[in-house]
C-alpha cells in the first residue's frame, strides 16, 4: 500500500503509549493498534483532528504517501 502510517514514529517522538494516547483521542485500543500498525482502510477526518490535536503535529507527521516505482 503507498500509504504508509506513521503514528508510532510521532508517538515514540512525543514519549506517548498507545494506552494514553487511546483514553486522550477516545479511541480504543484495537482501533488505534489497527491504524497504527496500518492495517486501517479508512480514518475519519475528526479522528486524524483528535490524534493531531493530542500528538501535536500535523497529518504529514502521521500520513506518508510513497507512490508505486515505476
Amino acid at each position: 500500500m503507498p500509504i504508509i502510517v506513521n503514528l508510532d514514529v510521532m508517538m515514540a517522538r512525543r514519549k506517548m503509549s498507545l494506552n494514553e494516547l487511546s483514553e486522550k483521542v477516545d479511541l480504543t485500543l484495537s482501533n488505534l493498534s489497527i491504524l497504527k500498525t496500518g492495517k486501517a482502510k479508512a480514518i475519519r477526518f475528526s479522528t486524524l483532528e483528535a490524534i493531531c490535536n493530542v500528538l501535536d503535529c500535523q497529518p504529514g507527521d502521521i500520513l506518508e504517501y510513497q507512490g508505486e516505482k515505476k
